[in-house]
């Protein structure tokens, strides 16, 4: 395929018609206030930052402005979804040229209600997908997704054992390779290492690029693994 038809998504704004109020959830979340433009890139695009920085909420609002379920899966996954903040109906969005022929909103927390939800579709010839672990189902859901296409992820490390990551590694790149555009919400060191990426930290202050290195990710994790002894004691020794 043509590669100059990425990115499919291009652009991410709060629409200036939006009613958004500051004071109202998920608006008084500094960098869902602050987004300003959001760019992904035309590849990965991994969003990082603390628990409720506002990173799955926004990731969230992408995928239901895009016609994906918010509790995950691809557009033709019709149920009752869960209850979603008002942030994707807020959101504009600037696609490229070219419509992707596949999408998937992938999220480790509500993967086992998509896979029920697959089980009970009359006709459904393939083997269910609670048959295997956790992260085998996971691999098995990444391996299936085709070049042409957006793919949204929500913390796919959940579900995943280190070696697992960096087989997703492997596939996203492969993946990539055939035109397929990411965008990934995740706490991994590990997949955030993934070389043609561009990453956005989450923060009080809105939305930033940072580089791998820079990440609080890599940081902790390097300073941990190569000084644990010490580290540990370090902790809990506060602790006590």
């Amino acid at each position: 395929m043509s590669f100059a038809a990425k990115p499919y998504l291009r652009s991410v704004t709060i629409d200036p018609a939006a009613d958004a109020d500051p004071d109202d959830y998920p608006f008084s979340i500094p960098a869902v206030r602050e987004l300003g433009v959001l760019e992904p890139h035309p590849d990965v695009t991994f969003f990082v930052g603390e628990n409720g920085a506002g990173k799955s909420t926004v990731l969230e609002a992408i995928a239901v402005a895009l016609d994906m379920p918010a509790e995950g899966g691809t557009r033709n996954v019709l149920r009752e979804q869960q209850e979603v903040s008002p942030l994707h109906r807020c959101l504009k969005l600037v696609k490229g040229f070219k419509r992707p022929r596949y999408s998937y909103f992938l999220r480790a927390e509500s993967l086992f209600n998509v896979f029920t939800y697959l089980d009970s579709l009359p006709g459904n010839p393939e083997p269910s997908l609670h048959l295997r672990s956790h992260g085998e189902a996971f691999m098995d859901v990444l391996q299936g997704f085709s070049g042409d296409g957006i793919y949204l992820l929500d913390e796919p490390e959940a579900a995943l054992s280190p070696n697992r990551q960096l087989a997703a590694l492997a596939v996203i790149d492969r993946l990539v390779k055939q035109g397929a555009q990411f965008i990934i919400a995740t706490h991994s060191p590990i997949l955030l290492a993934y070389p043609r990426a561009k990453i956005l930290l989450f923060d009080e202050t809105g939305i930033s690029h940072v580089d791998y290195e820079d990440t609080e990710h890599y940081a902790v994790t390097r300073d941990f693994l190569n000084h644990y002894p010490r580290r540990l004691q370090q902790l809990l020794d506060d602790a006590d």
